[in-house]
């Protein structure tokens, strides 16, 4: 990957083989250093980084119509998003900010005082403001988000976003749509320098990313078009025991789900198969579902502790899947299966050790697949598909 300057301060970054999201961040990072585009706090590392011209940038929110409709913005709390803050204020709208690492809950609602003057809005609109001049809001407030407004270190003109690492854009929109304050349909903006709008390759984008809607430099305002499907919710299994424990509120919005009756297998916790005539046909395609509709994401395993399926708890409905590629994603074997009109009802993915399971309602279904699912490739991988009860017996 390389960076070329462009276009003024722009970067043309040439996405390669093998190129990981960190890579992207880095080379913005150092670039945004190098040029001296960065603004307080420096160095941007590691952060969602500031830059000169983030006003004006912010100014341009102005010009989407989106904006003009939205009543209550939910805009998160980084240094180049403060001139949002301070116009969804002035002009009245209802200014939710994300709690600090999500520690106390979800969302802070910034009440300026009576009378406040411009002074006083553009201290509420800054981060020590947040502190100052908000209240909580629970779980069971009556909250619509129409517009979510996020940072980014880098975005492409598609609409693909990465932030800083730590995933708490991508949980706080799982948890919006979870809690019903969003949907898949509420608009995502983001506010970056236009150095920060690059080539991003579409396979680093996962499942639990979101997308962004509009892109908001000092020089452009970018409607990406974007189609993917936003997180419909919490994907359970990408939660961590550890981040169970420093973010309350996930705590509660699983007690509710799993009263639902909604899959909450967390990370490395190992799911038992239940009975193929029990299960709930849940389709792995990309097409929008009901808020309350668990997505095939919820049913998979990220990786395989404990005994994996076919130790001793294989079905005649099972089907194996070997030969994975090592840089293999789930969402690769999901989209190859929707391609060949065989999704089954459950897939238990097993990257670490290159296989994966596919649960299906019956035998007859599972030996169909079988057949047309052979010679199946991932890249220029063949697969080894068979029935997972004589692929144990061999």
């Amino acid at each position: 990957m390389s960076l070329e300057a462009s276009r003024g301060d722009c970067v043309a970054m040439e996405p390669r083989a093998g190129v990981s999201k960190q890579d992207i961040r880095e080379q913005i990072w150092d670039y945004m250093e190098s040029q001296n585009l960065a603004d307080f706090p420096r160095p941007v590392h590691h952060r969602i980084p500031n830059f000169k011209g983030s006003y004006l940038a912010c100014q341009n929110i102005k010009d989407l119509d989106v904006f003009a409709r939205t009543q209550e913005v939910k805009v998160d709390p980084d240094k180049p998003l403060e001139g949002v803050r301070l116009l969804a204020l002035q002009s009245k709208k209802t200014l939710l900010v994300p709690t600090p690492r999500l520690r106390t809950g979800l969302f802070n609602k910034i009440t300026p005082p009576p009378g406040a003057t411009k002074d006083i809005l553009r201290k509420c609109a800054t981060s020590q403001g947040v502190r100052n001049y908000s209240v909580p809001i629970g779980l069971d407030s009556r909250v619509l988000v129409d517009l979510v407004v996020v940072g980014s270190v880098a975005v492409s003109e598609k609409g693909w976003r990465i932030g800083k690492g730590e995933g708490y854009a991508d949980l706080e929109y799982a948890m919006m749509v979870s809690m019903g304050a969003a949907s898949e349909e509420t608009p995502v903006a983001t506010i970056v320098h236009d150095c920060q709008v690059v080539d991003i390759p579409e396979e680093l984008v996962e499942e639990h990313d979101i997308t962004v809607d509009y892109i908001l430099t000092p020089t452009r305002v970018i409607a990406t078009g974007c189609e993917r499907p936003k997180p419909m919710g919490i994907t359970w299994f990408k939660i961590s025991r550890e981040m169970m424990e420093k973010i309350p509120i996930l705590r509660s919005l699983r007690a509710r789900e799993q009263q639902a009756g909604k899959d909450v297998t967390l990370q490395g916790e190992h799911q038992h198969l239940p009975e193929p005539g029990r299960q709930q046909t849940v389709p792995l395609s990309a097409d929008r579902r009901p808020p309350d509709t668990p997505g095939p994401e919820a049913n998979s395993m990220e990786a395989a502790r404990g005994s994996p399926p076919g130790e001793g708890a294989l079905l005649t409905a099972d089907v194996f899947v070997g030969n994975l590629p090592q840089d293999a994603r789930v969402s690769d074997l999901k989209r190859a299966l929707r391609e060949l009109g065989f999704v089954p009802q459950r897939l238990t993915w097993q990257g670490p050790r290159l296989r994966a399971f596919l649960h299906y309602p019956d035998s007859a279904t599972a030996q169909q697949a079988v057949s047309c699912l052979q010679g199946l490739r991932l890249g220029t991988d063949t697969l080894r598909v068979a029935l997972a009860r004589q692929q144990r017996d061999k």
